[in-house]
């Protein structure tokens, strides 16, 4: 696999990361509540300001949009989208389901994503037309086209539990072989390597998930929200799937 200057930089900035963050898990530190209620921590913070220096450094046209801080030339080329650890309640809850999400956007299109777990050890990265990679291994999507032989993993239910399609997703649960909640970073890479056929997620923010739809979608996957649409800024919900399911299952959530 031969990186891009953009995706050896993201690696740079997520290793400059996952440093802070190993050397800050389970060492009880400072936790705050933001006004969405989702807890912060000085990790959070640290972390961010280690990416934005390595990217900034290396690329200092780009814009710059994280979750902790003030954001940066957001209409610039390219916009570096970046959740320092998304997952931070595992996190304080000393669970090692967190990672750091790092994608590029340029002219409004996805074009690379990094995904670091570094306590859970594993790291995945993608970039568009290079195709989609696991700790140097290639990453392949599944082939099940068939419910019943699919294995379906869902997160952040709780809009989704409120409104119409909650009658919907329990007739797909009903003819599947197996329903799973492996949550945050950690079924993404399984979809993409193969190992399960489709995420879905409500409560959801762009910057949880824009590295791994383009790990997702360099693996063979395809990525929209619940309505079938392409994800956007403001998109709230993901449908994740390798492809084959796709269709039905948006027919399904449609009905």
């Amino acid at each position: 696999m031969a990186n891009s200057a953009r995706l050896d930089g993201a690696l740079s900035a997520a290793a400059a990361a996952a440093e802070i963050i190993r050397n800050s898990y389970r060492r009880n530190i400072e936790v705050r509540i933001k006004a969405d209620r989702s807890p912060v921590t000085a990790a959070d913070f640290a972390a961010e300001a280690a990416i934005r220096a390595v990217l900034q450094a290396r690329f200092p046209d780009d814009g710059f949009y994280g979750e902790e801080c003030a954001a940066e030339r957001m209409d610039a080329e390219c916009l570096w989208l970046v959740d320092p650890i998304d997952g931070t309640k595992s996190f304080v809850r000393e669970y090692p389901m967190f990672s750091t999400q790092i994608a590029l956007m340029r002219r409004g299109r996805l074009e690379l994503g990094v995904s670091s777990a570094p306590v859970y050890g594993e790291i995945a990265c993608a970039e568009r037309d290079q195709g989609a990679w696991l700790d140097g291994a290639r990453l392949t999507v599944s082939r099940i086209g068939r419910f019943e032989d699919a294995t379906i993993s869902t997160g952040n239910l709780k809009a989704l539990a409120g409104g119409p399609r909650w009658a919907a997703l329990g007739r797909i649960v009903t003819r599947l072989d197996r329903i799973r909640g492996f949550g945050d970073f950690l079924h993404y890479h399984l979809l993409a390597a193969g190992k399960i056929e489709a995420v879905i997620e409500s409560n959801i923010h762009i910057l949880d998930i824009a590295a791994l739809t383009v790990i997702v979608e360099e693996a063979g996957g395809r990525v929209t929200d619940l309505e079938g649409a392409p994800l956007a800024m403001d998109s709230t919900s993901i449908l994740a799937s390798n492809g084959l399911l796709h269709e039905p299952i948006l027919e399904e959530l449609r009905r």
